[in-house]
């Protein structure tokens, strides 16, 4: 969409202009109304963005030369898959601040810096189409969050930064190999033009294999999410929204926006271990979380169940699986984001996250409970909420492609409402340790504030989610039409090699027999 207002690059660059503007500001309540400001003024600079027409395509294209001679672009767009978590990124700055104002009582200013930080890197991940821009954004982002939960964690932070750091590093080297070995093959940086290309199977074997592990390091999938739970229950409440809101989505992110674009034959190679780890994700992470004994931890578990119905969704490789998917990747940046606020704001009151010290707040905190069950609902999918919506179609497509896929998934749905209820239910109304929750104080104006907008987001979007199916569903169908179209090029496929390693497939059109290109053969 050709627009003479540059939206895109506004709101990435905005918020790195307000972290600069805070260098002056010595008053630590002046940095928090300071942020608050910028990040509602980040929000009334996404407007132009409800322009967006549900097409196929990018819109809002920004293409300006970078260094031409080494093929780099400064290009950014957005499509129906990315503009949703553009969105999102935008709205959780807002809710970060505002759950973080008495939370944090010390380098209120740094604090505030990396949160603005944050977003810049947030918006720039998912609206770049230059893989070098987007490489740049993906690392810029590992700063302040390992910032984050080594100044501002808990009692182990050390740790959980270090190991958060180390992770999503060693998938970063693996992503930076892949957008070299794209460059040296496709000739180019510029996302929508390897996006039209089509590669050998050895290539994108080897391509898929690095991609894999960058993103499920990020999703996280098991068992690559062992920093999560750490990372979570260290950082600061601000920080561990923004994890489950935004970061988390990277991963599936680029599954949709690369492996299945740039890699299809081997994202149909690997699939079945794909969906196997998935499956594995969602029964393992339900299964550990209903034995937690911390609230927060609990929910990082269940983080991993979560993102693994996106995973699947995304490798059913169909309409309702993706659109799904694409929907929970939404869902779930909502629902757990509001959770660990709501747990942010307990911590402040009882200076536990056990649950055996958070018994019957129904009688104290009556209006926390009352978000607490709206939202606990939301997380198992209860009907009626965005919850429902995005599992429902995941199990949907499951059951099309494979009644037993379907049939090990629904564990997973039946676990998410154990592990909730089982919380839910101590916590409002169980039998209180100490009377001490009679001093407490219900919720707060700015925790109304905090709690609200994602509370409407949950009835809203599961009572009327057409419209935002209607949204990506364009994007969605464009996608799988070129994944099909490069599947239905393969006429023969060898399964395994002498060695046991796959060793490729043949296009009968584009594939000599050697497994080179025609026109690298006549090269």
């Amino acid at each position: 969409m050709p627009t003479s207002y540059p939206v895109l690059t506004v709101l990435t660059f905005f918020p790195l202009l307000a972290a600069i503007l805070l260098a002056p500001i010595r008053s630590e309540r002046r940095v928090r109304q300071a942020t608050l400001i910028a990040s509602l003024v980040e929000v009334i600079l996404a407007l132009p963005l409800a322009c967006f027409k549900s097409q196929a395509g990018f819109q809002f294209q920004e293409t300006v030369p970078w260094a031409e001679g080494w093929g780099l672009t400064y290009a950014l767009g957005v499509d129906g898959i990315s503009i949703l978590m553009v969105l999102l990124s935008v709205m959780t700055l807002p809710l970060c601040v505002l759950c973080s104002w008495t939370y944090i009582g010390r380098r209120v200013k740094e604090f505030h810096v990396c949160l603005l930080l944050m977003t810049t890197a947030c918006v720039g991940v998912f609206s770049a189409l230059d893989l070098v821009l987007f490489y740049v954004f993906w690392e810029a982002l590992l700063i302040p969050m390992y910032l984050m939960i080594a100044i501002w964690g808990g009692d182990q932070r050390r740790y959980a930064s270090i190991k958060f750091f180390l992770y999503t590093l060693a998938g970063s080297t693996l992503l930076l190999v892949a957008i070299v070995a794209l460059r040296i093959a496709g000739g180019t940086f510029f996302i929508p033009d390897l996006m039209a290309q089509s590669f050998s199977y050895n290539f994108q074997y080897w391509i898929f294999l690095a991609l894999f592990l960058a993103f499920a390091i990020k999703v996280p999938m098991f068992p690559f999410h062992t920093w999560l739970p750490a990372a979570h229950v260290q950082a600061p409440s601000a920080g561990s929204v923004i994890l489950a809101a935004v970061l988390l989505k990277m991963g599936t992110y680029g599954f949709l926006r690369f492996s299945l674009p740039l890699c299809p034959l081997a994202s149909v190679s690997f699939a079945p271990m794909m969906i196997a780890i998935s499956i594995a994700s969602i029964l393992y992470g339900g299964a550990v979380a209903l034995g937690q004994n911390d609230i927060k931890k609990l929910i990082a578990y269940s983080s991993v169940a979560h993102m693994g119905f996106v995973t699947l969704g995304i490798f059913l490789f169909s309409p309702d699986g993706v659109n799904g998917a694409i929907f929970q990747m939404l869902n779930h940046g909502i629902i757990t984001g509001a959770m660990f606020m709501l747990i942010g704001a307990v911590y402040e009151r009882s200076h536990s996250r056990e649950i055996q010290k958070n018994l019957g707040l129904g009688r104290y905190l009556p209006h926390f409970m009352l978000f607490w069950g709206l939202f606990g609902l939301a997380s198992f999918g209860f009907p009626g909420t965005n919850g429902f919506v995005g599992e429902f179609m995941v199990i949907l497509a499951a059951f099309k492609a494979s009644t037993a896929i379907g049939l090990l998934v629904i564990p997973g749905a039946l676990l998410a409402a154990a592990y909730i209820l089982k919380v839910t239910l101590r916590m409002a109304w169980g039998q209180p340790a100490s009377p001490a929750g009679h001093g407490w104080r219900d919720l707060r104006k700015k925790e109304w504030a905090y709690l609200v907008v994602p509370a409407a987001l949950v009835i809203y979007l599961g009572l009327a989610p057409t419209g935002l199916l209607s949204l990506i569903g364009p994007s969605v169908d464009e996608t799988l039409a070129v994944f099909k179209s490069k599947r239905e090029q393969v006429s023969v496929i060898r399964l395994t090699s002498p060695g046991g390693r796959p060793e490729g497939l043949i296009y009968e059109r584009d594939l000599a027999p050697d497994g080179l290109s025609a026109q690298e053969e006549a090269m």
